[in-house]
């Protein structure tokens, strides 16, 4: 005897199956109406999802992305090119991303059509065990999908570019030191499983545990545009480690997410706004990390920015980096200011989003929950490690829906 088709129940219609019942929180087990739901037609969401990649390949211009691949190819074999390490390591970087891009479009279309077969022969053969499979492809396809349409709303004027981050302690002592290093290590978490690669180029440690504050940069194209909707203060609550007395602990650390700078923004620095610091990089508890004065502190005497780089053993190049951080924050600032300036002009009142952002409770229920767009999670424990995308990709929709509506 074959299987009958896969149907779902839904309760609370009336007119469903009496004998089924449903148990409550409290009380006795009581009988809850249902009705039977026809499935959905496999066919058609192949076809919705054949639908969606089309609008997506078109955004993207697989056409112009195949040309800017020949073009950077053809970069990247030149002889000299190593000779700039630095603009070498951005087209190679460049290169692997559209690559990586194209043969992941390419590989959706060519998995769905796959797909379609693999659901013709399981009906034809009434092969439930093969049904269930292309179930589960389905389920895998659709998200991989939205995921990119997610990237194709990555569309502003610095979203293509790499992201500097930096983690700051706020309100909560000790505890948001330790909470300001917990965010550093998700980030970095999250960038691993994504193999983006990180360079942190400043940690300031506490007295007695966790960290003042850090800056990283992620090396991906499209990093601050995925990253950006991360800007913002984030809560923690939990039974402190800290307190001897075991008392509940709310904590908060700041998040600041700026693109890098390019050779073609007009960013200058005269020598005369700057004041230079050097002193020697420390670690936990403030122990030297090396012998010489080669970290540097730069003070950017108009606006109060101030930045530091401790990563490199020469004193020279940790200024570079420092330069580098310090015009990617003006740069910011001065997107801001500009924004604002605009909304003025339309009559607009601007409020910032970067206030606070998520919630994450560990004590004395668990859940991470963000503010803007209501995506939660009951757990902590795989956000904190860096299971960030469903977060991020939220975030992103939220914003560019914001940024339509003001611009409507």
């Amino acid at each position: 005897m074959t299987a009958g088709p896969m149907v779902t129940v839904r309760p609370g219609v009336p007119g469903g199956d009496p004998r089924r019942v449903r148990r409550g929180a409290r009380g006795p087990s009581r009988r809850v109406p249902f009705t039977v739901v026809a499935p959905i037609d496999p066919a058609e969401q192949i076809s919705e999802l054949r639908s969606t990649l089309k609008g997506i390949q078109e955004v993207l211009d697989l056409d112009a992305m195949r040309k800017q691949i020949a073009e950077l190819e053809e970069q990247a074999a030149a002889p000299d090119l190593w000779n700039d390490p630095e603009r070498a390591q951005k087209v190679t970087s460049r290169l692997s991303h559209l690559q990586a891009e194209l043969n992941r479009v390419e590989s959706l279309a060519g998995r769905l059509d796959d797909l379609a077969v693999l659901y013709e022969l399981a009906a034809e053969e009434g092969d439930e065990e093969a049904r269930a499979e292309a179930d589960r492809d389905l389920a895998k396809l659709r998200g991989e999908i939205n995921a990119l349409e997610v990237r194709t709303l990555l569309s502003g004027e610095y979203d293509e570019r790499e992201a500097l981050v930096t983690i700051n302690a706020q309100a909560g002592g000790v505890d948001a030191a330790d909470w300001a290093q917990m965010l550093l290590r998700m980030y970095l978490r999250w960038a691993e499983r994504k193999g983006y690669p990180t360079e942190v180029y400043e940690t300031s440690y506490a007295e007695e545990a966790g960290i003042k504050s850090a800056t990283f940069a992620v090396k991906a194209p499209y990093a601050y545009g995925t990253l950006r909707g991360e800007h913002g203060t984030h809560r923690l609550v939990r039974i402190s480690p800290f307190d001897n007395q075991g008392r509940r602990q709310t904590s908060f650390a700041g998040v600041d997410v700026v693109p890098v700078v390019e050779q073609t923004d007009d960013i200058e620095i005269n020598e005369d706004e700057i004041r230079v610091d050097v002193y020697r990089s420390s670690g936990p508890g403030g122990q030297g990390v090396n012998t010489t004065d080669s970290a540097v502190r730069i003070t950017h005497l108009p606006t109060g920015i101030v930045v530091s780089c401790q990563n490199e053993r020469s004193q020279l190049q940790n200024k570079a980096t420092a330069m580098a951080v310090l015009k990617a924050k003006l740069l910011e600032r001065k997107r801001q200011e500009e924004a604002a300036k605009l909304a003025e002009l339309r009559g607009e009142t601007t409020t910032s989003w970067g206030t606070q952002i998520r919630n994450y409770v560990l004590h004395p229920y668990q859940i991470v929950k963000d503010l803007r767009t209501n995506i939660e999670s009951g757990n902590p424990a795989a956000v904190l490690d860096g299971e960030l995308d469903e977060f991020i990709e939220g975030e992103i929709r939220w914003l560019r829906r914001r940024e339509t509506e003001a611009k409507a």
